[in-house]
């Protein structure tokens, strides 16, 4: 059950993933805009993508683009998860509404301020929100949180960093560490909700363009993750659940705890710190941890928003 429909900007890099968290952003949230970063793919194709998704669930909604690259390190995206275009696997219609703007960090820091107690959710390298927070650092006086996906106990893009924080680790330092409420959807949570074969074919039950997209994308999606693990049944869907923790919290279990990112080290760049010592002098604790999710009742969720998207059309 939907316990509340927070205010939300959506700064994301589209991404299979990403797209599922726009669908269910949009079913349960009052969103005010939708921000890209470079990350899954280049900038000009997550933004593309992003303005795809608002076409199919015929959302009137603003899509601004922003960083290109990360604050310090190389930019590299992931083709080798989600394609060259950053959404393969299915015919994406053309979107009919232009860019509305290519200042994300701008239209971010006057959407906060417009709409004091909003919340940002990030599922990507968190490069726009650092920039707004290190040119705004009074803006969390206006924001109700950040929910994020990201880090975790273990990697993906190296045995100890998650893509999105491996792939800007020094914005994500700078949010992580900006003493604001904070939530972290990590790969230990995420990867408990997978796009398994029975879990897709409800989506291909379900009439309309959007279910056939997305069919098609988690088909894709599915694949890549089954052939390069040794235990996944389908693809883990990560981005949504950095939205459900804040319409269904009740759908988590969680921890609280002190986390930090490191920067730099071959093997460490990216890593999330996560203090889990009982002692009594440990750090206090910064961020709420997704640490259990009831899958089924989240796909539950995902499945009722995809309905409804496709209805929108």
């Amino acid at each position: 059950m939907t316990t509340s429909r927070p205010q939300i900007i959506l700064d994301c890099d589209p991404g299979h993933d990403d797209a599922v968290a726009i669908v269910v952003a949009s079913h349960t949230c009052d969103i005010l805009g939708i921000t890209t970063v470079a990350g899954n793919a280049p900038l000009d194709r997550t933004t593309y993508n992003a303005r795809v998704l608002r076409h199919m669930l015929n959302l009137d909604v603003e899509v601004h683009s922003g960083a290109g690259r990360p604050l310090v390190v190389p930019p590299v995206f992931a083709g080798y998860v989600h394609g060259e275009s950053g959404l393969d696997g299915a015919d994406l219609p053309e979107p009919t509404r232009a860019v509305d703007g290519t200042d994300a960090v701008g239209f971010i820091i006057d959407t906060v301020r417009a709409h004091p107690g909003c919340h940002l959710v990030v599922t990507g390298p968190m490069t726009n929100i650092a920039l707004a927070l290190r040119s705004h650092p009074d803006l969390g006086n206006d924001l109700a949180g950040i929910s994020f996906m990201g880090g975790g106990t273990f990697g993906n893009r190296t045995p100890m960093a998650e893509f999105n924080l491996w792939a800007d680790p020094h914005a994500a330092q700078i949010v992580v560490n900006s003493g604001l409420p904070l939530t972290m959807a990590g790969l230990d949570v995420t990867h408990q909700f997978q796009a398994t074969p029975p879990r897709i074919e409800r989506v291909r039950e379900i009439d309309g363009q959007l279910a056939a997209v997305l069919s098609g994308l988690f088909d894709f999606f599915s694949a890549n993750y089954s052939s390069r693990h040794d235990d996944m049944e389908g693809a883990a869907v990560h981005d949504p659940l950095a939205v459900l923790a804040l319409t269904h919290p009740d759908l988590f279990t969680t921890e609280s705890r002190f986390v930090d990112v490191v920067t730099d080290g071959e093997h460490t760049r990216g890593m999330t710190v996560i203090d889990r010592r009982t002692l009594i002098d440990r750090p206090a604790a910064t961020c709420t941890v997704l640490v259990g999710i009831d899958a089924d009742a989240a796909w539950d969720v995902t499945i009722s928003a995809i309905r409804a998207g496709s209805a929108n059309r």
